[in-house]
């Protein structure tokens, strides 16, 4: 079959799937809305893998397929196209394979909750979105696809909208990433403004050639192309979760399960790591962008894996997760490694949706409980569950055997990443130590706090009970029986007891419904293969074959050549893992307890990382207080008291005193008329012989 016709299906169907479930879900039922956004995903993966596979083995060119004009105003020309390259191949495969099974799973999660259609239409719109992003051409088509998966974020975190929490939760990530999206439409306008175009094929030819050229402002020199990336790089802070731009994630966990798989493997937050490696031409040759990119990288791993050392919530634990990784995706575009960037961005899909459903499934198990403190013992009791968490933290915690070369998917991506990271240094970019420093230093932290998990959820005493669970389900049914309509279920939003405790018996842990079990199984196989299947095309002897020019490299960029390096160096990684392992079953299997007593005691240390930093609080008592009393200022002085007291309200007021005022004079006696018009007289005759004389 025709390429361009394959890339088109993949493109519109997820569309035509979010349209006939949105628009006709309620006629069609939710059977036929949830196959028909469930085919149409699935049929996009399937022909997303063969396109995968010609442009991989069989030859498969680039190419561009243009469907209709968007905007043409004067040298302003943005048409509606599908872009195929390496970069685009790559992530027509994550975003379709994650989001195909996200859509399987939630067959069996949002099994009773009274708004499928409504669901599965949204999820649907957030895949096309990012379908149409990565696909953009021109920056205006991959803006749209950059507000469009802001949207469908909005939609999925709020989907339970009845929650106050969840409510907040999709303002938070609308406003945050409002602010990154402001810096984004400045740089886009930027690259308008210095090279006349927003298309990317004539744009990234020219950015060698004009260079020094700059901009003089306020007395200072600022060089056009560092000023665009890092314009364009505040967006992918705000939409990948970085540093500063970072709160809006883990509140994000307020959606459903399946939705934070959705963001955090597959769909918004790689948005900004793909933007930044889609613009390596105009990167290369901005250093100062790139050491933003770098430092802003390796702050965010740092910060994020400190936080989940602290945190109790098995979601908000992964969600930290995911905004350290992303750290590490930067930190590997920042020196120039962007193939090791998309390599560990294309692994990380697998085994962090993994994670995700994973939880999920616990979640499903323990009746909608997610503070870990009340987990502990269920192996035994989620069986595929727990294999399939423990293959996704083998392959997250990257453990593996260098020089051999053998390990799960996170090995192969992470140590890529550390080691382009020393190349830089090596090769006299002092910021490569940094990075390959707090590099190392974060893998121990996440082997530490993902061993944590599982061995806080899987192992050790159970630290529930069947009374526990069995509270959770009289709440549950609780607010079934007294709520109504599309949102009826608040965080009843799982399958019904399938392993039959139901009331008068004895509850306990269940495992999940095989709609939710078979995609763990197909994500588990992706944590442990795709690492060692794509280490050569992504990163290896093949790699330039593989990118076919998508991703450019200055000539001075030699960050994925080997430098001689001390034997320490390709076995940090492992070491600091495998200490961080240790610590983990140490402190949760041979010390059950120690955590929870360390916790107790709290410390300065502790409630700082527990608190996240305390950046919710520094922002509430900044921006949103500012905010607020700039608002009021403008509202209750300017428009209140200044616009409306001497507008409107000033008028009628003084309309309403001068007729009080001429009310008061007339008082219905005719001798008063009469004196009153005797005066007039009076004074007219007195006007008349003044002006007679005159």
């Amino acid at each position: 079959m025709d390429p361009k016709l394959l890339v088109t299906i993949i493109l519109f169907g997820p569309l035509i799937g979010a349209a006939v479930a949105g628009l006709f879900g309620r006629r069609l039922g939710d059977t036929v809305s949830m196959a028909v956004t469930t085919g149409f995903l699935m049929l996009s993966a399937v022909l997303s893998w063969v396109v995968f596979s010609q442009w991989t083995w069989g030859g498969l060119q680039p190419f561009l397929v243009t469907y209709a004009p968007f905007i043409t105003v004067g040298n302003f020309v943005s048409n509606w196209s599908f872009r195929l390259d390496g970069l685009s191949a790559v992530m027509l495969v994550v975003v379709t394979t994650v989001s195909s099974l996200v859509h399987l799973y939630s067959w069996g999660y949002m099994a009773e909750d009274g708004s499928k259609p409504r669901f599965f239409s949204y999820l649907s719109l957030f895949t096309f979105a990012m379908l149409a992003l990565i696909s953009a051409s021109d920056f205006m088509q991959l803006f749209f696809g950059w507000e469009g998966v802001g949207l469908a974020s909005y939609l999925l975190i709020g989907f339970w909208f009845h929650k106050p929490t969840a409510n907040a939760a999709a303002i938070k990530a609308f406003v945050v990433n409002r602010v990154g999206d402001f810096g984004f439409a400045l740089g886009i306008m930027t690259v308008f403004w210095a090279y006349g175009t927003i298309q990317f094929a004539p744009l990234f030819p020219q950015i060698g050639a004009s260079v020094p050229r700059g901009w003089d402002f306020a007395g200072g020199h600022f060089a056009l192309v560092d000023l665009a990336c890092s314009l364009l790089f505040v967006g992918a802070m705000g939409k990948s979760a970085q540093f500063f731009l970072h709160t809006w994630l883990p509140d994000a966990m307020e959606g459903p399960t399946p939705v934070s798989a959705l963001i955090h493997a597959a769909t918004m937050v790689t948005a900004g790591v793909y933007m930044v490696c889609l613009l390596s031409p105009m990167f290369e040759y901005a250093p100062v962008a790139k050491h933003i990119v770098v430092v802003i990288g390796a702050v965010t791993a740092l910060f994020a894996a400190t936080v989940a050392l602290t945190q109790n919530d098995i979601k908000r634990v992964i969600a930290y997760s995911t905004c350290s990784q992303l750290g590490y995706m930067f930190m590997a575009a920042g020196v120039g490694a962007y193939q090791a960037s998309m390599f560990h961005l294309f692994t990380h899909a697998f085994f962090k949706a993994l994670l995700f459903l994973g939880a999920g499934s616990v979640i499903h198990g323990m009746a909608h409980e997610q503070d870990m403190r009340r987990y502990g013992g269920l192996a035994k009791y989620l069986p595929v569950t727990f294999a399939v968490m423990t293959i996704g933290t083998i392959a997250i915690t990257g453990l593996g055997i260098p020089g051999l070369e053998l390990g799960f998917a996170g090995f192969y991506s992470k140590d890529s990443i550390i080691r382009a990271a020393y190349s830089a240094g090596a090769a006299g970019d002092p910021l490569g130590y940094f990075a390959f420093v707090m590099a190392v230093f974060v893998a121990g932290l996440t082997a530490f706090y993902s061993w944590r998990l599982a061995f806080f959820t899987f192992n050790g005493h159970a630290r529930w009970t069947s009374e526990d669970l069995e509270h959770h389900w009289h709440n549950r049914d609780h607010v079934h029986d007294d709520t109504h309509g599309d949102h009826a279920h608040a965080d009843t939003h799982a399958e019904p007891d399938h392993a039959g405790h139901g009331r008068g018996h004895e509850h306990k842990p269940h495992e999940s419904p095989w709609t939710m079990r078979l995609p763990l199984i197909l994500l588990s196989i992706g944590a442990v293969f795709a690492g060692f299947a794509f280490t050569e095309k992504f990163i290896g002897v093949d790699h330039i074959a593989f990118w076919k020019g998508a991703i450019f490299a200055a000539a001075n960029n030699h960050v994925l050549v080997e430098h001689e390096a001390p034997w320490w160096i390709a076995q940090s990684p492992l070491i600091v893992s495998v200490v961080g392992l240790l610590v983990a079953a140490y402190m949760y299997i041979l010390r059950e307890g120690m955590g929870a007593r360390l916790a107790a005691q709290g410390g300065p240390l502790y409630e700082f990382f527990y608190n996240k930093w305390f950046f919710d609080e520094l922002y509430q008592a900044t921006f949103v207080r500012g905010a607020q009393w700039l608002g009021d200022l403008f509202w209750k002085g300017g428009d209140q008291r200044i616009i409306d007291g001497l507008g409107p309200d000033g008028i009628s007021a003084l309309s309403v005193q001068v007729g009080k005022g001429v009310g008061r004079i007339q008082s219905g006696y005719v001798y008063h008329y009469a004196f009153v018009m005797l005066l007039g007289v009076a004074g007219l005759l007195t006007y008349a012989l003044w002006a007679w004389n005159a």
